[in-house]
């Protein structure tokens, strides 16, 4: 496993991320400003702009950085033993019971309180 944490970022890698940013900002931009263009055009813009975006951030470090996690993000997904059916019906079975039985018992907390505000200590006469 890498445990190694890498924070140093360069002006480069802030103006690659920046512009990719600023590209699919305009594409989205594009897109809405641009209602008397056609549905295929404006589609196309927003295609442009949010993959040349994505493109420009590709290359910078920080995109290289976080290509790397996602990959090392499926592989540790990969290895997750997922339980059967059987086990998740029991287990949210369990959970149903518990949530009925703790509404139950706070409905009943609800109402002793009531009483004992509104019956008992709201009808006695100093």
């Amino acid at each position: 496993m890498n445990h190694n944490v890498e924070t140093v970022t360069s002006k480069t890698d802030t103006l690659l991320v920046s512009l990719g940013v600023i590209l699919a900002v305009a594409g989205v931009l594009g897109f809405s400003l641009l209602t008397d263009l056609a549905i295929g055009l404006r589609l196309a813009v927003l295609a442009g702009g949010i993959g040349l975006g994505a493109l420009v951030a590709w290359f910078s470090p920080s995109g290289k950085r976080l290509i790397a996690y996602a990959g090392q993000s499926w592989d540790e997904l990969r290895r997750v033993v997922w339980p059967t059916r059987k086990e998740t019906l029991n287990t949210t079975g369990i959970v149903m019971v518990f949530v009925f039985i703790m509404a139950l018992f706070l409905f009943l907390i609800d109402r002793i309180i009531e009483w004992g505000l509104y019956d008992f200590l709201l009808r006695l006469n100093f």
